[in-house]
């Protein structure tokens, strides 16, 4: 799939490394509970593709289309943990830090959603962060998902009292992606 600036695709080999490199980056992950090793990160890539075998979508491998280099995930994941809203798919994103700033994250999310309520025919989709991850709630808001704080929840897979385990939730319906679409033009 390709966006204005992005090639979303299905993961490589030499992606590896360098999605490693994010992984372990403490400012990227500062809203997950650690860095990944490059072993959890490999074993993420390998799960990553499981899924898009299983499902026919994912978590698309992002390459900024002018240089070829690639910057990170961005796609779609089906969440099961327990929560009142699980199964959700969700869509997501993480990207290495020199490419926060460009509006990557929302154009390869404007993407995924289009093919989530194209392609993969879903009726809704969520996405969900830390509280304190500001930045993605902007990007959230600017795909046009909206959040009922009455849906917001304690992340059932970090312990009590972790600063992290507070999360918000947003969500998103075909319906309201295409009024949104409407009014941008």
């Amino acid at each position: 799939m390709e966006t204005e600036r992005l090639i979303m695709r299905r993961w490589r080999e030499s992606d590896r490394e360098p999605f490693a490199a994010l992984n372990a980056d403490p400012r990227v992950m500062e809203h997950f509970p650690a860095p990944l090793t490059r072993a959890e990160s490999d074993a993420f890539v390998d799960r990553i593709e499981q899924r898009f075998d299983e499902l026919g979508y994912g978590l698309w491998a992002l390459e900024v289309r002018e240089t070829g280099r690639f910057i990170g995930f961005a796609g779609l994941a089906l969440q099961t943990f327990e929560a009142p809203f699980t199964p959700a798919v969700e869509v997501g994103w993480r990207l290495a830090r020199e490419a926060w700033g460009h509006g990557y994250a929302t154009e390869a999310g404007r993407r995924a959603l289009a093919y989530g309520f194209g392609e993969a025919g879903l009726e809704e989709i969520v996405s969900m962060t830390a509280v304190l991850n500001v930045r993605s709630q902007a990007v959230m808001r600017r795909l046009g998902m909206t959040r009922d704080p009455a849906d917001d929840f304690l992340h059932s897979m970090l312990p009590a009292g972790h600063p992290l385990r507070p999360h918000v939730l947003y969500r998103i319906t075909a319906d309201q992606l295409s009024r949104g679409s409407r009014e941008r033009s």
